[in-house]
């Protein structure tokens, strides 16, 4: 057995599973991906077949929510890993291999982008309807969750990455926040992946996408996973691109029998304020997982989200004083935050 690196102990821990409990005796183990949590994934290949094995530590990491979400998904026909063998107490899961192609790569070809958006709005028009009787059970996206994720904002990116004092501003946030949470509870609720974007999407020969990193799910607005798709932290289309999909995911909703109660107007309202509550949560997350977990691949994606933020601010009265925030106070002191982080030889402690 080909191990990456023996002195791992949750890699000898795994690795003696695989070996000695499953019986994978000729294999190799190899990194697949990393994962903004404390997750990890190896692929273990023996011979032409390949798996997937999930490490997640069992202080840190939950992994019954995957299992469960996993059977959910797969019952309503969409494509995600089968779990083959579980380790629960140990935090090991052995997963069927998706393949390698992450719908953030293939979208570098403008030929394959509305086809693999086609996909994968298809496969979240059935999340969102066959999946909804489902998300009773999930934890519900209450007001309290929402501000919270928002918190992480002015916690770590305005203080720890900016350096800037919130105080001032604490007013402005705190009616920004009660808008957006209001805006995202009076929408229908549904099954919400949490992370339905590009990095999480595999392109597949057969069902495609393959949907990946849901284990987060809850029952929450049903425009939450479509804005994490189409205003992606990882890459960016034209505003008019973007509504464009945006209006024909709701006809399609609306033909498979989902009330939505809004029109154009307002559901392109709901969009867009969604999308400013989870990017000002992302703006908080990217920071802490550099300052707190020495990640720093995130801060090359801050301006796009950055940028989808200030542009949703400014498309709504009710958060046009964010968006003037942002460029009286954030814009002068990003580009000296971001060079600071990016020169940095050592991890941040």
């Amino acid at each position: 057995m080909g191990v990456p690196d023996a002195s791992d102990s949750r890699l000898e821990l795994l690795t003696r599973w695989v070996t000695e409990d499953l019986g994978f005796t000729a294999g190799r183990i190899a990194p697949a991906s990393g994962d903004a949590s404390f997750r990890r994934y190896f692929r273990l290949t023996r011979g032409t077949d390949t798996y997937i094995v999930m490490d997640a530590p069992p202080d840190k990491e939950a992994l019954a929510p995957f299992v469960s979400v996993a059977q959910t998904l797969k019952g309503i026909g969409l494509n995600v890993p089968v779990v083959l063998a579980r380790n629960l107490p140990h935090g090991l899961l052995l997963l069927s291999d998706l393949g390698t192609r992450q719908y953030l790569d293939a979208l570098a070809a403008e030929r394959e982008v509305d086809r693999l958006y086609t996909d994968a709005l298809a496969a979240l028009i059935r999340m969102q309807t066959r999946g909804r009787a489902a998300a009773s059970a999930l934890p519900p996206y209450d007001r309290d969750l929402l501000l919270r994720e928002m918190e992480l904002m002015p916690e770590w990116f305005l203080s720890r990455h900016l350096g800037l004092p919130v105080g001032a501003g604490r007013a402005m946030l705190d009616r920004l926040f009660d808008v957006l949470a209001r805006s995202a509870l009076e929408q229908p609720a549904t099954f919400v992946h949490r992370d339905y974007h590009s990095r999480n999407l595999l392109v597949t020969e057969d069902a495609n996408p393959g949907i990946l990193d849901f284990q987060d799910a809850v029952q929450g607005a049903v425009t939450y996973d479509l804005v994490s798709l189409l205003k992606d932290c990882y890459i960016a289309w034209p505003v008019a691109r973007v509504h464009d999909w945006a209006l024909g995911h709701r006809e399609q909703l609306l033909e498979a029998g989902f009330v939505l109660g809004a029109g154009e107007g307002e559901f392109i309202r709901w969009f867009d304020l969604m999308g400013l509550q989870r990017h000002i949560k992302v703006l908080g997350i990217f920071a802490r997982l550099y300052y707190r977990d020495a990640k720093s691949g995130y801060l090359k994606d801050l301006p796009r989200v950055l940028a989808y933020t200030k542009a949703a601010a400014s498309r709504y009265p009710e958060t046009a004083e964010f968006a003037e925030y942002i460029e009286a106070h954030i814009g002068p002191r990003f580009d000296a935050a971001q060079a600071r982080a990016g020169a940095r030889d050592v991890a941040p402690t």
